[in-house]
Order: C-alpha cells, then sequence, then structure tokens
C-alpha cells in the first residue's frame, strides 16, 4: 500500500519515474536492507522538487522529502462467518479387536461362582485371603492366605521391682459380752418315725426293687429288659425263665384256623406276650386244652416246681411276644443257656404258622404251628 502520495497525483509524469524508480530499484532496495517498520512494509523518501526516490538508513525521510511506506500492512478485517460442521469421522474398532481389562474385587465373604469374569482377582476382607485368578472352566481357585506367619515372640520384660507393703491395720476393741438369755420352754415330743424297710433280697428294699440286665430275678431266671425310660405302664422288668424250664413243644394243634387276637402288630409289640398268652388258652381248640405239650399251656402251667425239673416260686409265666422273645436275644448273649435253635413267640403269623425268634443269628421268620420249637417262658413285674 503507497502512503502520502497526494503531491504526486497531480503529475502524471512524476508517477511514471516514481514508479520506474521503485522497480529499478526494489531489488536493489531489498538487497540493501530498507528499513523494516513496525508496520511490516519498507521506508522510502520522495523528494519534492527532484522526484528523486530514496531509502534512507533511518526512521524518517529528511525536510524536503515525502514518505512512502511500501506492503504495509492494513488494520485487522472482521472475522468472517463460521463454516458449516465436518464430517462424523469413522467410528472406533468395538471391543472384541480390544482385551478386557481384569478386576480386582474384594469382599466380606469368599466369592460366589457367578462373581467376577476370567483373570479376575477377589480378596477377601475379613480373612485376608486372595482368590484368583478366576478361570473360565473352573472357576475361581482356592483362596490364599496373605497373612504371613506369627513373628518370633520377644524375651520377656525384666520383672518389676516390688512395691512396698503396706501398713498393718490395728485390732479393734473387743465388744461388751452380751447378757444371757432366758431358757425357752420345753418343745412338744416329735411323732414316732418310720420302721425301717424289710430288705426282701439283693435287689429290693421293701416294695422297691432295682435290676438290671443279667441280674437274677425274682422267679429264678434271669432279668433281659428293664423299661428305663418308663414306656410301659404295666411292668418295668422281664424275666426269662430259668435255663431247667426251658422245653420243646408245638406251638399249637390246630393249623387250619386263625386267632385273630394274637395276630398282627401289635400283637408283635413288647408288652404284648401276657394278653397274646391268655387269648391263646381261651380258645382251646388252637392251644391243646389241659395239655402241656402246647407252647402257651406249657408256659402257664410253670409254678412251684410244675412240670418236673422246673423249679419256680412265680405263677405268672407266658409265652413271650416277637417283640419280647427279640429283646431276650439280644440282650442275654452268652447268658441264660440257651441253644442254637428256633424259640416259639405268642406271636401269630397265619392260620397254619407263627412266629419264632432265631437264637442262632438273629433273625425272625415263621414255622408251621404244628412244628416243635424251643419255649422259654416270660414273666413282666
Amino acid at each position: 500500500m503507497l502512503t502520502n502520495l497526494s503531491s504526486l497525483s497531480r503529475n502524471k509524469s512524476s508517477v511514471f519515474l516514481l514508479v520506474l524508480a521503485l522497480i529499478v530499484g526494489g531489488v536493489g532496495a531489498q538487497a540493501t536492507g530498507l528499513l523494516n517498520t513496525s508496520s511490516g512494509g519498507y521506508l522510502v523518501c520522495v523528494k519534492s522538487t527532484t522526484k528523486v526516490v530514496t531509502h534512507p538508513g533511518t526512521s524518517s525521510c529528511p525536510k524536503g522529502s515525502k514518505k512512502l511506506v511500501l506492503g504495509a500492512q492494513g488494520a485487522a478485517g472482521n472475522n468472517g462467518l463460521t463454516g458449516a460442521a465436518g464430517l462424523s469421522g469413522k467410528d472406533g474398532k468395538d471391543g472384541k479387536d480390544g482385551k478386557d481389562g481384569k478386576t480386582l474385587w474384594n469382599g466380606v465373604k469368599d466369592p460366589e461362582s457367578t462373581w467376577g469374569a476370567p483373570g479376575d482377582m477377589f480378596i477377601n476382607s475379613v480373612t485376608k485371603t486372595l482368590f484368583g485368578p478366576k478361570d473360565l472352566t473352573t472357576g475361581w481357585p482356592v483362596g490364599v492366605s496373605m497373612v504371613g506367619p506369627a513373628g518370633v515372640a520377644g524375651p520377656a520384660g525384666a520383672t518389676g521391682a516390688q512395691g512396698p507393703g503396706g501398713a498393718s491395720g490395728g485390732s479393734g476393741p473387743a465388744g461388751a459380752t452380751g447378757a444371757t438369755g432366758a431358757t425357752g420352754a420345753t418343745g412338744a415330743t416329735g411323732a414316732t418315725g418310720v420302721a425301717a424297710p424289710v430288705v426282701t433280697s439283693p435287689n429290693c428294699i421293701g416294695t422297691k426293687c432295682t435290676y438290671k440286665i443279667g441280674d437274677t430275678g425274682p422267679g429264678g431266671g434271669l432279668i433281659f429288659f428293664v423299661d428305663y425310660n418308663d414306656q410301659y405302664a404295666g411292668f418295668n422288668y422281664l424275666e426269662a425263665a430259668p435255663s431247667s424250664c426251658q422245653a420243646t413243644k408245638a406251638w399249637s394243634s390246630d393249623t387250619t384256623h386263625s386267632l385273630v387276637a394274637v395276630n398282627g402288630w401289635a400283637a408283635r409289640a413288647v408288652g404284648s406276650g401276657q394278653a397274646n398268652t391268655t387269648a391263646m388258652l381261651a380258645n382251646g381248640a388252637t392251644s391243646y386244652v389241659g395239655d402241656i405239650s402246647g407252647a402257651a399251656f406249657y408256659a402257664n402251667a410253670l409254678a412251684n416246681g410244675v412240670p418236673g425239673g422246673c423249679v419256680t416260686s412265680k405263677d405268672d409265666w407266658f409265652l413271650g411276644s416277637l417283640g419280647e422273645m427279640k429283646l431276650m436275644y439280644d440282650n442275654l448273649q452268652g447268658l441264660g443257656g440257651f441253644v442254637v435253635n428256633f424259640y416259639w413267640s405268642s406271636s401269630e403269623y397265619d392260620a397254619g404258622s407263627a412266629w419264632y425268634q432265631n437264637f442262632y443269628y438273629g433273625p425272625q421268620a415263621v414255622n408251621s404251628k404244628g412244628s416243635t420249637n424251643e419255649v422259654r417262658p416270660v414273666r413282666a413285674f
């Protein structure tokens, strides 16, 4: 841009000479380093009288010359309008091309199988146990304690010096003796005490008996059950007859009729033997009426040495139920002189057979009522 050229605009020849001088001298001006002004242009001077162009080495023209700045920078223009928004860039690669980061979890209990992802770690903050890394197939591995071993105990500290003993307190003065009180009236005579109980046997005092399994009972046989838990209202003990009272008998002479009263689950229970025997005696057709060759009649006949060879002072013997004969086998192992054979019970199976207890190896089964098996009577008290 050219400035301060008002004096030149009136003379065309002057302008021509000035432009020619600028063209010819431009290269030389650049080569000789014309003054670079603060506005970014080059300073030249045009003498008014001769129209000679000079380029002084100072920042101002001499007197009689016009100042001309070539290439000066004009004032900044206004900002242009904002351009339109550019197109959106392409999306980045999805997660399948990158690997997930691993996570360190923590909680107050051991990790569950559904927690975390493969490669994750887990710390139980209560037990200080570290689990991981989690495996895709087997899940969380066994944890490893992060608690180090206990350090070696330090040496015991020296015993402190004993403190001074406290001063002994003095004894207080003895109190005065009180006056003797008046003698009380004589009390009434107490009631006469109860006489000492009569000992009737090594296991009984009066009517109270304390037998154990294997003890000799009142009937001369062996105690084989004690009702420690008070399950049965009618008795506390079950006694097997002495071995001398054991016999071989048939169960019944009738093998075609069932005796309903001794058939079924209830008739096999502990405590049912006495009622079973009574029912068998009442139905003579099934139990040898008046003939001790039947098992129930034989058991009922034991009293005061009847039949011969069997000595007992009791007359309340009966044929034990299946449950009672099982207790006899279980609890008198090695005692009582039992033989390896079948022992009749008073529990019927059906019209032709009844239950027995095997005293060889313990099972229970049935046999024909007409068969002869061992009989060992029972009593309850």
